[in-house]
């Protein structure tokens, strides 16, 4: 087992290497950069732009050097200092601007992870065991009415159905007269009074995935001779169940680990922008938007490094529940 993680941990660091680049260069793909964005909508309004600001842009930013001088600096500015640059359209430290966002986004995340598991795994269970029954249809028919219904449309329907019946919006993630107020036991229970919107609209769509990948998961390992063999040494059905099949059929949740790490900065950018949530979302997609290149940049570096460290938990807790894939991994038995 300590093999397999020292092994898994050493592919990190050329990978994130290797990510940092392509992080980089995908910002600096599309022609221009913010200085050209902002001048042509300045153009556009009929504004002068002064050609002596221009250049102080540029020498300040170091968008007058050479790509890979650029990429150097950023780099050795998050290594040695933690300086991920300065956001062009904020004027402010992207370090500031990202941690302002990601710690809504990481209550949103992995609030909506346990409500999936939650949701998922007792359905998923019972649709199994008791399948081709009443239950089963019902359950198998929202399941497929919650994967084809698009999440931004949920939501949609949902504000309309909060302002049209009960004459309230539901947008936000706080109350008019909580959102600039520092925190307190009164922020904190507004917050879960918005909470539940968010989560159900965007965890509808993982549930109904997990519903039905646990009851074929669990379908497949209950036809197999060990669960006989289990029922016939006199154990309770129940037991039987949970003891073998289940843990065996938890992978794919276990696996959703993976996800949670890449959407704090994600964080269904669609849904956030339709309930207008102050998550990383918006914010990411507006950075793209507006080649701010260090916060764009910075902002897919980090969701990339999350993607490695959440896919690292996954094979960690994957080899730990099950040891056929630590034994395919290293190749050791």
């Amino acid at each position: 087992m300590l093999e397999f993680v020292i092994r898994r941990i050493f592919y990190i660091i050329p990978t994130m290497f290797f990510i940092s680049i392509v992080s980089f260069v995908i910002i600096q793909l599309p022609p221009g950069d913010y200085l050209t964005t902002m001048v042509s909508t300045m153009n556009a309004q009929g504004d002068e732009v002064d050609p002596q600001l221009l250049e102080y842009l540029e020498t300040r930013y170091g968008l007058n050097q050479p790509v890979h001088v650029q990429y150097f600096k950023w780099m050795a500015g998050i290594i040695t200092q933690g300086d991920f640059g300065t956001s062009f359209e904020w004027n402010r430290p992207v370090s500031t601007l990202m941690w302002d966002r990601i710690g809504l986004t990481f209550v949103i995340s992995l609030t909506t992870l346990l409500f999936t598991w939650i949701v998922a795994f007792p359905v998923g269970i019972y649709s199994a065991v008791r399948k081709y029954t009443i239950g089963d249809y019902i359950l198998t028919t929202i399941g497929f009415v919650g994967l084809a219904i698009p999440n931004f449309l949920l939501a949609l329907v949902l504000m309309y159905a909060s302002y049209r019946v009960f004459n309230q919006s539901v947008g936000g993630l706080f109350s008019p007269e909580y959102v600039d107020a520092p925190w307190s036991w009164g922020r904190f229970m507004d917050l879960l009074a918005h909470l539940w919107i968010p989560v159900v609209i965007i965890g509808t769509a993982g549930t109904a995935g997990l519903i039905r990948i646990m009851r074929a998961n669990l379908m497949d390992e209950l036809k197999k001779p060990y669960v006989e063999a289990a029922r016939l040494k006199g154990q309770k059905e129940w037991l039987v169940i949970v003891k073998y099949p289940v843990r065996v059929a938890l992978n794919p949740f276990i696996s959703t680990v993976g996800w949670l790490l890449p959407t704090l900065v994600s964080g269904s950018a669609i849904v956030a922008i339709v309930l207008n949530l102050p998550t990383s979302g918006p914010l990411l997609l507006r950075a793209l938007r507006s080649q701010d290149m260090y916060l764009a940049g910075s902002f897919i570096l980090v969701l990339s490094f999350l993607t490695v460290i959440g896919t690292l938990i996954s094979d960690v807790l994957l080899a730990w529940l099950d040891p056929r894939v630590r034994y395919g991994r290293t190749g050791s038995a």
